[in-house]
């Protein structure tokens, strides 16, 4: 019995070895059905005829609840809110004092914030994203998300996984849009099912704040 036992966890450990960035995306989005973590964003946009390639980095924090509902709180170096509340996705910009609205479902299809956070399960994600699993990278197992629309501003998203005894660890977000332009995320602090407050994703404009609806 014990050597059956041990065979078992043998063949068990390769298995788990093999796993890819597309079966832990599916096991994040099976499990996952809350999170929060902290992040920082590098912008990187592309030289252009005369001028070097130039860096933005800014870090916030971030929140969700599958499906629908989700948070993107930047605080450095301008403070810039993006929240979903399951009908309405909000952009609020501090130094602005300005507002835009528009509605979630129109909003959200082919958009990384559907990968992490707003598609209930893989085969919706499928629907919207050609998925494929990539080789394992700095120590993550990365999967590849390329939108079926030819007319959106996103060429590909890659999302990156760290390996954890149940649920893989949400670690990085690698965004390039049609222009060149590179988005990278990189995740800490990551929580997976926290009890959030309901009223994590309400929001409410800010009295005298300019609101523009789309």
């Amino acid at each position: 019995m014990k050597i059956i036992f041990a065979l078992f966890l043998i063949a068990f450990g390769a298995m788990s070895a093999r796993a890819d960035g597309l079966e832990s995306l599916e096991v994040f989005m099976r499990s996952a059905s809350s999170g929060r973590a902290e992040f920082t964003q590098v912008v990187s946009m592309p030289a252009r005829e005369g001028q070097a390639a130039r860096h933005k980095t800014s870090s916030g924090s971030f929140e969700f609840v599958r499906p629908n509902r989700f948070k993107f709180i930047y605080k450095k170096p301008f403070e810039q809110s993006i929240v979903a509340d399951g009908q309405t996705l909000w952009l609020y910009d501090v130094d602005l004092n300005q507002v835009t609205s528009r509605k979630q479902a129109q909003a959200l299809g082919s958009t990384p914030a559907a990968l992490i956070a707003s598609a209930p399960d893989l085969r919706a994600l499928q629907a919207d994203f050609t998925l494929a699993a990539l080789p394992d990278k700095d120590g993550l197992q990365w999967v590849e998300a390329k939108p079926k629309a030819k007319e959106g501003q996103l060429q590909s998203i890659r999302v990156g996984f760290r390996a954890a005894d149940k649920v893989p660890e949400l670690a990085a977000l690698d965004i390039l849009d049609s222009f060149g332009q590179r988005s990278v995320l990189n995740f800490s602090k990551v929580e997976i099912n926290p009890r959030l407050a309901a009223d994590a994703f309400r929001f409410q404009p800010p009295k005298g704040a300019d609101v523009i609806r789309q």
